[in-house]
Formats: C-alpha cells, sequence, structure tokens
C-alpha cells in the first residue's frame, strides 16, 4: 500500500481493542471547552507514547482496495440529518490498512457526547460484519454541505489517516492534502507519522457558515491540541489553532505540511510514453518570503530524492499550486486534474526563523504522493516545551490575494540540439499589460552554466509575454537557474527558481 493510495482509499488510522459496547459503554454528556483538548495533550505528552492498539476482526483484515471502499457509511444516518443545519457528518469504517481508531464526539450546549460506532449504519459487501457488539470506532470523518447547490450537500472534506485532510472548494474536486504534523520528513533515519486519535466536531447553528472541529494529536515525539474553523466556499478556508508539547526535542519539525503528486508536465516529460500531456496534482511551489520576494519554484519529478530549502524569517505564505487550469492542459476526462484545488499557509503571528521546505520523490505512478512541503522553524523544539502556532489554509482556484506582479503560468523545457536545453516560459498578468514593450527585459541567471539567447516576446494566445533561453549542458550536475521579466530596475514578474537535474 503506498501513500497515494493511503489517501486516495478515503479512510483513516486511530484505534482501541475490541470490547462488547456493554462493556465500555459511551460515557453520557461531559463539559467540553477547547482548554480541556490542549490539557489531554498536555497531560499525554507528560508520559511515555503508548501505541494505538490496532486489533480488527479477521473478517476487516487485509482487505483489498476494491473491498475495502465497499464498506459504505449511510448517508441517511449522517449526523444532523433531517435537521437543516448547514453540516452533515458522515464516518468511515476501519479496515485494512485503516487499523487505528479514531473516537469522535458530538459538542452541543458546551457538553460532548461520543457519537457511538454502530455497524448497522454501514453497509460491508462481501466482507462480513463484524461480530454483535463490537465498538470499533471510526477511522476518520467527512463534512459535507451545500457548496455547490442550495439544495446538496457536497462532500467538502476529509480528515482520513494518520494527520491528513483534505478540501475542496466550490466546483472542485480533491487532490493534494494537508497534515497535522510531520516529523522527519526525508530524513534517511525514516519518517515519524503523528496520528490524530479523537476528535470534537461542534454541532453548528442553523445559520452558520462554519463549523469548528477540535483534534487531538498524538506520536513518539509529540503531542498536540488543534482546533479548525472551517468556511466552505468558492475559497475554503481552514483557521488552524495548534499548540504542540513535545516529549522529547524535536529537531526536523514540518508546520502547515501539504503533500502532492507531481508525475510529469511540460518542464518533466523524461521517459513519459503517455497520451496526456501532463498529470499532476500541483505544478509549483508558490513563496511569499518574509522580505517580500515572490518566488515560484516548479515542481519535477527527479530521478533521485530532491531536498530544496528557501530559508526566510516570518514568511508571509507560501502553498503548492495548480495553476494550469484549462482541460487541454491535461486531456484526462476521468481525473479531472484542471480542477485540482492550490493550497496556499498563511502564517498568522511570528513564525520566526526558519525554511521553506520541498521534497519531490522519485515516481513512475501517478498513484504516488510524491512531492511535500513545509515549514521548518530553525530552532529544534525543545523537550517539556509548549509551542503555539496559528495559520489560514485556502483551498481554492489560486493564492487568496492575486499578486501585482505578473506570475509563471508554464514551464516547457526541451532539447535544442544534442547537448543544450531550451527553457520557455509563459507569463501572465496585468502588470504586463500596463508596460512599454520596449522596456521588457528577461534577466536569467545560473550557477555553474552558460545562459545564451535569452528572447521576450508578446504571446498573443495568453495575452502574456513569453520568456526563453537556452543553456548548453557540460556536465551531470544540478543546475540552480533564476528568472524574471524587469523593466528598468524594477521586476515586473515573480522570481522564477527552478533546480535542472539531468
Amino acid at each position: 500500500m503506498n501513500r497515494r493510495q493511503l489517501l486516495g482509499a478515503s479512510a483513516a488510522l486511530p484505534l482501541m481493542t475490541i470490547i462488547p459496547r456493554s462493556a465500555r459503554a459511551a460515557p453520557g454528556p461531559v463539559p467540553f471547552a477547547a482548554a480541556v483538548v490542549r490539557q489531554m495533550a498536555r497531560e499525554a505528552a507528560a508520559k511515555a507514547f503508548k501505541a494505538p492498539d490496532n486489533k480488527l476482526p479477521d473478517s476487516l483484515k487485509d482487505l483489498d482496495y476494491d473491498r475495502y471502499r465497499a464498506l459504505r457509511f449511510n448517508p441517511e444516518k449522517a449526523l444532523w440529518r433531517g435537521e437543516k443545519l448547514p453540516f452533515e457528518v458522515q464516518f468511515f469504517h476501519r479496515g485494512s490498512f485503516y487499523t487505528n481508531r479514531v473516537d469522535i464526539y458530538e459538542v452541543a450546549n458546551g457538553q460532548a457526547t461520543q457519537v457511538p460506532y454502530q455497524p448497522e449504519h454501514f453497509s460491508f459487501g462481501a466482507t462480513p460484519p463484524p461480530p454483535a457488539g463490537a465498538d470499533l470506532g471510526f477511522g476518520g470523518f467527512r463534512l459535507h454541505a451545500p457548496i455547490n447547490k442550495p439544495d446538496y450537500y457536497d462532500e467538502v472534506c476529509v480528515f482520513l489517516g494518520a494527520s491528513y485532510f483534505r478540501a475542496v472548494a466550490k466546483g472542485q474536486v480533491y487532490g493534494l492534502s494537508a497534515r497535522g504534523l510531520s516529523i522527519n520528513t526525508g530524513e534517511a533515519a525514516g519518517e515519524e507519522f503523528p496520528q490524530f486519535k479523537s476528535f470534537w466536531i461542534e454541532k453548528p447553528a442553523s445559520n452558520a457558515n462554519s463549523i469548528v472541529v477540535h483534534a487531538l494529536l498524538d506520536s513518539e515525539s509529540a503531542a498536540a491540541a488543534y482546533r479548525f474553523t472551517i468556511r466552505p466556499g468558492d475559497t475554503t478556508i481552514f483557521d488552524v489553532e495548534m499548540v504542540i508539547y513535545p516529549r522529547v526535542e524535536i529537531k526536523n519539525t514540518g508546520l502547515a505540511a501539504i503533500t502532492s503528486m507531481f508525475f510529469f508536465g511540460p518542464n518533466d516529460r523524461k521517459e513519459v510514453d503517455d497520451f496526456r500531456p501532463a498529470v499532476h496534482d500541483s505544478d509549483g511551489l508558490a513563496i511569499f518570503n518574509g522580505r517580500g520576494e515572490q518566488l515560484w519554484r516548479p515542481l519535477h519529478n527527479p530521478r533521485d530524492l530532491q531536498i530544496s530549502s528557501f530559508g526566510d524569517r516570518n514568511p508571509r505564505g507560501f502553498g503548492l499550486m495548480q495553476r494550469q487550469k484549462d482541460f487541454s492542459d491535461y486531456q484526462d476526462l476521468e481525473s479531472s486534474f484542471e480542477r485540482r484545488p492550490s493550497l496556499w499557509v498563511e502564517p498568522i503571528g511570528d513564525w520566526g526563523e526558519g525554511s521553506v521546505q520541498l521534497l519531490e520523490i522519485p515516481t513512475k505512478e501517478e498513484i504516488h504522493d510524491n512531492i511535500g512541503t513545509f515549514w521548518r522553524p530553525k530552532n529544534p523544539l525543545p523537550a517539556k516545551g509548549e509551542l503555539a502556532f496559528t495559520y489560514r489554509l485556502h483551498w481554492g482556484p489560486d493564492q487568496p490575494k492575486p499578486s501585482a506582479l505578473a506570475i509563471f503560468s508554464r514551464s516547457g523545457i526541451g532539447a535544442r540540439g544534442d547537448d543544450t536545453k531550451l527553457f520557455v516560459l509563459d507569463l501572465i498578468g496585468d502588470k504586463l499589460k500596463s508596460i512599454d514593450p520596449t522596456k521588457i527585459k528577461g534577466v536569467v541567471t545560473a550557477e555553474k552554466a552558460e545562459i545564451r539567447n535569452i528572447v521576450t516576446q508578446r504571446n498573443p494566445q495568453n495575452g502574456g509575454w513569453r520568456l526563453s533561453f537556452e543553456m548548453p549542458v557540460k556536465s551531470k550536475a544540478p543546475v540552480e537557474l533564476r528568472a524574471s521579466l524587469m523593466q528598468d530596475d524594477q521586476a515586473i514578474s515573480e522570481v522564477w527558481v527552478y533546480r535542472w537535474t539531468p
């Protein structure tokens, strides 16, 4: 089972021993506040980590993909169905590779009540149902709201698998995912996968346009408490408040982590024999750094693991974007890559020194999530500390605030003879419409490589401009490139940064 399938299967990971419901009846309502989850995380971090018990009935073990997908929740049993509220909640069953239990609570009038697991609310297909009285808990949940039509509750977000969650905006389909916390991602010693263990979902008012979800996370290195305020719409917004309690010093932390897929595109079609022009959930990493610089880093599918680090202090935002939005960019009738969301992270408050990390992992199939990005603080998170971070996630068609600068909409790379590469970069934006064309020039630099034949010209097909250049390939070493459009000494575009690898 690979990471892509883990997300695509739409189910999650937390659990507990199978005990008859009569032996562990769900408690009645108890007082609840956000401070309760923080206290639970604080107390958990003060103790040694206890791995979750992932026992399951034999009938639910080792299910293949199709049999697991047949474990379906009955929508008529959705939480708040028929109450004319702006949200409903449906649940995922545990099974196969999703073995860990998640406990879910409804919060109403300041009281939390556990949502009971009821096997009769699921259909099991060819899989025998669990034994009578078994209390398996859930694998995760999804929120539904009338985001596209006023009379239909579409699925708008899913919390599912370790600390993964994903969402869509109006008119979109699922693509990339976020994570509550990543630890040791990209490290040779191996990655640690923190898991959401419990959720508390606040019952919304009848006129609410948002819903609040609290979560408790745990792992070998840390526990954490989360408060998500979720607002679906043309852009779906998550306001995230997190408090981390490290058990040990954590040197390699990933905050506001995003996971995506890039198989191939016009900048990277090595050894690709496919009728489609491109296959990806995201085509680039955008960064607004604390120095006021706007960067665009096209993604690629390398032959070897590539890790890029963009040092910064108090970043203004970063995210994985899907800028190619036309069907003609993909020609895929089933996957609708042009409708996949971009995800922009907006840090709130002082995040200090650190770096935006980008991981690009080789893949030979589109089923793998091979792209990751996150904020890594410069200093390790201290053991026994309490650290709070607040940020906003924007799931939608683009960055939440359009750039005043021209942006790179497409990056194409191809051969120019046997030992030269041709780079063709398209730019769009209102900035280009008000500039004297005789004063526009392309600026391209490269480390340890020669740049030739820099050309800028109007592109009548997209109403923007095209910047092209050639680079002789004289060695097998990677080359770091930067390009932008300038008017005299003023930048009129974001900065294109790229690591070319043979």
